[in-house]
């Protein structure tokens, strides 16, 4: 079993994503703990009311939603009833068990997963401490509950985990709703520090922003346009202004977090270089394709940026696992776009150990 866990800012937001995927087919709602009714009975907006009527006691707290998925392997074999027990047990281990939440079971993926969303202020208006919540309490109810109830262990295997935020599909389901459900959760979850380094992450989902040309009037009034991209990283159907969206994912909003984000993502920038020299230690030669390909498996994503002839002038690494974003230069020397691609190859050398 794998847990992720993520905090949030707008427990609307988390509901709308599940509820969603509960419309189109994709999921189902599993159970729900702490209403005071039968969860059947109640709409989208009676839900929501009972969560967002806890956050209204704390209006200090930025993130006081959280939104987790448990991921189990494929060969695991649990019904709804034993995902009912897991869901409830683990909340309860990892300090949340008297908190109102629901859970989902999601189909979107070709292993059994759960959404659990929930808020972080408790009836008192306080907001519940998660510090080192993976770690000391996630981590620990993780064995407890594999060996408990016979689930593969997550210890020492690659399990098949797709990303939480699939990419745009022009045609799929409205532009609209689909370039608002992708700009809301990138703003929300991930951390970058310019705009270049949002742009990379949205394209990781098939989104493109446009600021403009430096002379326009959109670029002075830093005004935004959002397309899904098609194929060769073509625009396709209409694009949407920022302002369009519910939380309008404009350039003001976006520029919030460019200073307080780089705080945030120093704790994962040590972790990220050695997955990423983890993937170079691998080789003594290797190509371009391979190291894109073996970076993915680590849940990094790199993106060069190039010149209309072609040169390489720059390096993004996306973090996908923790959600952090960082120019290869931020990294160190070593990890610029130029040392990148010095280290390239036209063939690959697997290392003998």
């Amino acid at each position: 079993m794998v847990a992720k866990i993520v905090s949030g800012r707008s427990i609307r937001g988390i509901m709308t994503y599940n509820e969603q995927k509960v419309e189109k087919g994709e999921a189902k709602m599993l159970m729900a703990s702490g209403f005071a009714t039968e969860i059947e009975r109640l709409n989208f907006h009676q839900k929501l009311f009972r969560l967002e009527a806890l956050t209204q006691l704390n209006s200090r707290s930025k993130a006081n939603a959280m939104h987790i998925s448990l991921n189990f392997h494929a060969d695991d074999r649990l019904d709804a009833g034993r995902l009912q027990q897991i869901a409830s047990e683990y909340m309860e281990r990892i300090g949340m068990g008297e908190q109102p939440f629901i859970a989902y079971e999601h189909f979107d993926a070709g292993h059994p997963h759960l959404h659990i969303a929930t808020v972080l202020i408790d009836r008192d208006g306080q907001r519940l401490s998660t510090s080192n919540i993976g770690k000391e309490r996630s981590e620990p109810a993780r064995i407890l509950l594999e060996e408990k109830f016979g689930l593969v262990k997550a210890q020492g295997r690659k399990l098949c985990i797709d990303p939480y935020l699939k990419p745009a599909v022009y045609g799929e389901r409205p532009t609209k709703k689909q370039l608002a459900s992708i700009t809301r959760s990138v703003m929300r979850d991930y951390a970058y520090t310019c705009f270049a380094e949002y742009n990379a992450v949205l394209a990781q989902f098939n989104v493109n922003v446009d600021w403009g040309f430096e002379d326009s009037v959109m670029f002075e009034k830093k005004g935004l346009v959002y397309s899904i991209m098609g194929d060769e990283g073509r625009l396709v159907g209409v694009p949407f202004k920022a302002s369009s969206f519910y939380e309008g994912a404009t350039m003001k909003r976006i520029e919030k977090h460019f200073e307080k984000d780089k705080e945030r993502r120093l704790g994962y920038m040590q972790g990220l270089k050695e997955r990423i020299d983890s993937v170079f230690d691998r080789y003594d030669a290797v190509s371009r394709a391979t190291l894109l390909k073996a970076l993915t498996a680590e849940q990094v994503a790199l993106v060069f940026k190039q010149n209309e002839r072609g040169l390489v002038y720059g390096a993004t690494f996306i973090d996908h696992r923790h959600r952090v974003v960082f120019n290869g230069s931020d990294l160190g020397k070593g990890y610029s776009a130029k040392a990148i691609v010095e280290r390239f190859s036209d063939r690959d050398e697997p290392r003998q150990f």
